[in-house]
């Protein structure tokens, strides 16, 4: 076990809360309450990942080693499951060594989507546990048969069953859960939907606002300046699960109706979600094939993963911002367009209809229309007056409801602190 503080000691004084992060990329979704929480005075705040992970003020950042891959040998359905065993082992030992420093947190927060949170209740039988639940897998209504619609094999719809083996464990041995969206929530089933508060992870609306006077050049020598006409898609991975082969199909009619317009689209090749294609190629590779001569190539540009501050920057020059996602868990990419206030223009599928109403603070489109997509975004980069009030209500939502520092950080403390206390927290 590594880690980039000094070692644990058992030092603290009466008052002292110890709190305990578990996540595999740690600080990830912790990374603004664990750095509020070492503020406080008295505050022994440890956080416990596999990766290197971001320095935060006050936070001792340790390492647990990397678990054993599921074997070849392993049924597939139960392949994912049995590596996370491996990893929650991994996770038990390191926790194990801090007890053994004399480290009993009074709460845990952890991320158990890979398998660490299986056994900390063994390691601290008395102990608290927050866990935050990112996605309940279900064959329907979600993700699995949304595209293309229904089409789920009964070879598919038992493995995804199986997926939620690590969730039912660890939602077993948890006091409480988090998760940041009502759609997400809606997805666990009802008993455990009766302890899970709905608090999302917050966005900095003070920093991550608007930039006036910028320039970009793009890794192909393309420069951007305001006033160009920039139509921006961001996702991890170019991928379908974010839409992108929708986005794609709607780029001849939109290149050949606005002549000024360029397109940028961030992001790295290999999916994050789903697969490749069947061809072993990728994503990109696969729909330029498809539309070969029907894009102009010289007004698209594709950039790869970029620094955070890029990315602001060019959502800053953002003309019209095309955000679209299989029912799944929401991009806080797509938030932190809105507290820049980009005109967004979205998928109408539940996770983004729940931020966005069409027409009031961005607009929405059939995920499967790339003619829908295409004649909305024409519109939008025809009439920026128009539409210059749907980018208002974008940044109020943004800040009304997903504010770090007057919303979402204060309830995630609250919810902390109340578990931590063996209260019952407010559900949302």
């Amino acid at each position: 076990m590594s880690g980039n503080h000094d070692p644990v000691t058992a030092d603290r004084t009466d008052e002292a809360m110890r709190v305990l992060f578990v996540h595999q990329n740690f600080p990830a979704q912790y990374r603004h309450v664990a750095r509020a929480l070492a503020r406080r005075p008295g505050m022994q705040v440890i956080g416990l990942g596999e990766n290197p992970g971001e320095t935060l003020p006050g936070v001792q950042h340790l390492r647990y080693k990397a678990p054993h891959p599921g074997a070849k040998e392993t049924h597939r359905y139960v392949r994912r499951f049995e590596t996370a065993v491996y990893r929650g082992q991994q996770a038990a030992r390191a926790a194990l060594t801090l007890k053994e420093r004399g480290f009993t947190p009074d709460i845990v927060c952890c991320h158990p989507g890979w398998g660490e949170g299986l056994f900390l209740r063994d390691v601290w039988p008395d102990t608290k546990l927050l866990y935050y639940w990112e996605f309940y897998y279900h064959s329907s209504g979600a993700d699995v048969g949304f595209d293309p619609p229904g089409q789920v094999s009964m070879d598919d719809a038992c493995r995804v069953r199986i997926l939620n083996a690590n969730h039912l464990v660890s939602l077993q041995v948890a006091d409480w859960g988090q998760t940041p969206t009502q759609w997400q929530a809606s997805r666990f089933p009802d008993w455990a939907r009766e302890r899970i508060s709905v608090v999302h992870e917050g966005i900095d609306t003070h920093a991550i606002r608007r930039r006036r006077d910028v320039t970009i050049t793009l890794p192909d020598g393309c420069r951007l300046t305001e006033g160009d006409e920039v139509v921006t898609f961001v996702a991890r991975g170019l991928e379908p699960y974010r839409g992108f082969h929708v986005f794609m199909r709607s780029l001849p009619e939109i290149l050949a109706r606005r002549p000024a317009a360029q397109i940028v689209m961030v992001g790295g090749e290999d999916p994050h979600y789903g697969s490749k294609p069947r061809e072993g190629t990728s994503w990109k590779a696969l729909l330029l094939e498809e539309l070969g001569e029907r894009l102009d190539l010289s007004r698209i540009h594709f950039t790869g993963k970029v620094p955070h501050e890029t990315l602001l920057g060019l959502l800053s020059l953002s003309s019209a911002h095309v955000y679209l996602t299989y029912p799944f868990v929401l991009s806080w990419s797509m938030l932190e367009s809105m507290s820049l206030g980009c005109l967004l223009i979205g998928s109408a599928t539940a996770p983004v209809q729940e931020v966005i109403e069409h027409g009031k603070n961005g607009l929405l489109v059939d995920f499967f229309s790339s003619d829908q997509l295409a004649e909305t975004v024409v519109r939008a980069l025809a009439d920026p007056a128009a539409h210059a009030p749907l980018r208002e209500a974008a940044r109020r939502t943004a800040v009304e409801n997903y504010d770090l520092d007057s919303v979402c950080l204060p309830q995630h403390l609250a919810l902390i602190d109340a578990v931590a206390a063996g209260r019952r927290p407010e559900r949302r």
